[in-house]
């Protein structure tokens, strides 16, 4: 299973022999590994080519579309139907490099003090702590 996640430049010659086993069981294996290669591959030259190469990128998403309509893999094709659905946001963000990242970050650092407050018995003292913690410290509520 573990080569499956793994680039495959990155693989061992033990992991790629492996590999090649388990693909050999199956055309349907096979072609989906194949498809997931194409997407990652396409996904590291957009990230390469950046904001001055946006036409490129979108024309070799547009051929991956096509692989992927070729190959009939349900799976996949209902992915790219996402990908249609979502293509303007996901062509901005190699337009103008943002992600949400820091919001994850915060929203994660939220989580683990809702977990380890468990105990509190009212919400706004749990308020204040997560206020606090991420240094929102003008908030006009009096602690008693």
């Amino acid at each position: 299973r573990h080569v499956f996640y793994k680039h495959q430049e990155n693989l061992s010659e033990k992991q790629r022999w492996y590999l090649e086993h388990y693909l050999s069981k199956s055309d349907y294996l096979r072609k989906a590994y194949q498809l997931k290669e194409e997407y990652r591959t396409w996904f590291e030259e957009a990230k390469a080519l950046g904001t001055k190469h946006l036409k490129l990128i979108k024309e070799k998403l547009y051929q991956y579309y096509d692989l992927v309509k070729t190959s009939g893999i349900i799976e996949f094709e209902r992915s790219i139907s996402t990908f249609q659905n979502w293509q303007k946001e996901i062509m901005n963000s190699f337009a103008f490099n943002l992600h949400n990242g820091y919001v994850e970050g915060i929203n994660n650092q939220t989580k683990v003090i809702k977990r380890n407050a468990f105990g509190f018995k009212r919400f706004d003292r749990f308020r204040l702590k997560v206020l606090l913690h991420h240094q929102y410290k003008n908030v006009a509520v009096r602690v008693a």
